[in-house]
């Protein structure tokens, strides 16, 4: 019976962990380029662009420059081409 409590509790506890773990690898890619997470948050919700965070993270550790590009494009909305 305990175990069926602890299995329940940890799959809900899994998800909140990884989405802690994406938050923190954003908060670091995004610090490399003078932005902080909330930020980098809120100028993504501006310019419609609509990746969750395992995606955005995934993007920040595996490939950098479209990462970087990314950001410079919600930085400068009007300067930027479409990705």
């Amino acid at each position: 019976m305990r175990s069926l409590v602890y299995a329940y509790r940890d799959r809900k506890q899994r998800k909140r962990d990884f989405r802690r773990l994406w938050i923190t690898r954003l908060n670091s890619a995004c610090q490399k380029h003078n932005l902080s997470y909330s930020r980098f948050v809120r100028l993504l919700t501006l310019a419609q662009i609509k990746l969750n965070r395992k995606q955005l993270a995934d993007m920040a550790l595996n490939q950098p420059q479209s990462f970087a590009t990314l950001i410079n494009k919600v930085q400068n909305p009007w300067n930027s081409q479409n990705i």
